[in-house]
């Protein structure tokens, strides 16, 4: 592992490459754009319901990618490489959206489910880059840097692409219709150019000189080893299936909620500003979430943030103004970083050594497939109940099953067992 820091902060920066893509691209515009634009004439429960299906669709795809890429990249030791392919399938797509005309909304359901198998694909090979360029004590900081350079460039380009919406004229623009779809260009290209740090300055250890076909067949069989060992590390197991939990409630919040706001009767402008209210509360919550699980512990850190998304849940189920969305914006600027940080490194802490890609496959697994069945929850509940109001209160089931299994992980068990398993 690196104790370099010119390679931490080179790996940390292509969160704030890839967050644009998920501030601008998945909680931002594409709903608002999707809905109003290029779902114009559809029902807006009925586009709720299309927004779901097409967030679980591209869950499912790297659902059923990640564990064999991650035991791919472990054997040939490419990690970077893999992840420069994903950035620029995810970023070209991205940038492809400019091109959608109004109405065409399965079109651009196409795109966006490639962008984000791009964003979620480059996500698995930059998380096992973590104890590459961190040794275990700083961990925790490293993780929380990603996580808040993350927000914060995401806020940064977010806040010029809404001064273009709001005043389009200014950066000679037609309307705002057109600055939307410039924010989609805006995006792709910020995503591959601070994608070059990592790619220049971080170092992996030495690569297997293996071919393509050999690493293939290689990476089958150490996946199902490594299936094999996730069953016998229980600690490991355990936590797992708790972030397959509680996890899948976060994502769903960050997809739906923008989408939420609008079917209760929020207008777009005040959406966009407790996005921006969101990102900037995340920096610096995100960076001081990294102290408090080297202070108290990261599965002690995940668990607060649980709580504190159980009472937003609550509060959303009754929201009806501007202010309480800005509010519930603040909150969870607060917690969604810190629950994200920490339950990377506390996983990294649970893993056997030289694995890290192949495990962090499985974890982005249990992520996206955890999304997969989060917006499909809330867009059927919503559909069968007509209400957005009951659909957003399924969530709360999520957070108490993952946070009840979170507290039944033992780390020093997990560590010991992780460390004979190496």
């Amino acid at each position: 592992m690196s104790n370099d820091k010119r390679a931490v902060w080179s790996w940390a920066f292509y969160d704030w490459a890839n967050s644009a893509f998920a501030t601008v691209v998945m909680a931002g515009f594409f709903p608002i754009f999707f809905k109003q634009y290029w779902s114009l004439d559809v029902p807006a429960t009925e586009s709720t319901y299309h927004l779901g299906i097409i967030n679980s669709a591209a869950s499912l795809v790297v659902v059923l990618l990640s564990p064999i890429l991650g035991a791919i990249a472990d054997q040939m030791g490419r990690r970077k490489g893999f992840l420069l392919i994903f950035a620029c399938l995810g970023a070209v797509m991205t940038g492809g959206l400019y091109w959608v005309e109004q109405g065409q909304w399965l079109l651009a359901a196409l795109l966006y489910i490639a962008a984000v198998i791009g964003f979620s694909g480059g996500n698995l090979f930059y998380d096992a880059l973590l104890n590459v360029v961190s040794p275990a004590r700083t961990i925790d900081r490293v993780s929380a840097l990603g996580f808040g350079l993350g927000y914060l460039g995401g806020g940064l380009l977010f806040s010029v692409n809404v001064w273009m919406t709001l005043q389009p004229e200014r950066f000679g623009l037609v309307d705002a219709s057109e600055a939307v779809r410039v924010a989609f260009i805006c995006t792709a290209l910020w995503w591959v150019l601070f994608s070059l740090p990592l790619i220049f300055f971080v170092n992996e250890p030495p690569a297997n000189k293996i071919g393509a076909a050999k690493a293939i067949k290689n990476g089958f069989n150490q996946l199902r080893k490594t299936f094999n060992k996730i069953k016998v590390l229980r600690q490991t197991f355990l936590f797992l299936l708790a972030y397959w939990l509680y996890i899948d409630g976060v994502d769903t919040i960050i997809r739906m909620a923008v989408d939420y706001g609008l079917s209760v009767g929020l207008a777009s402008n005040d959406l966009i500003v407790a996005l921006l209210i969101t990102q900037f509360v995340g920096f610096p919550a995100a960076i001081a979430f990294g102290h408090i699980g080297e202070r108290i512990g990261p599965k002690q850190g995940v668990l607060l943030a649980l709580a504190v998304y159980i009472g937003i849940t609550l509060f959303s189920a009754f929201m009806h103004s501007a202010w309480q969305f800005y509010l519930m914006a603040v909150i969870i600027g607060l917690v969604q970083g810190g629950v994200q940080s920490l339950s990377r490194s506390l996983f990294t802490r649970l893993i056997p050594a030289g694995q890290s890609a192949e495990f962090f496959g499985f974890y982005n697994m249990l992520g996206k497939f955890a999304a997969v069945l989060g917006p499909v929850l809330v867009g059927w509940v919503t559909w069968l109940s007509d209400s957005n109001r009951v659909g957003i209160f399924s969530i709360i089931l999520l957070f108490l099953a993952g946070g009840y299994l979170l507290l039944r992980v033992d780390i020093s068990a997990g560590q010991r067992a992780a460390a004979k398993a190496s």
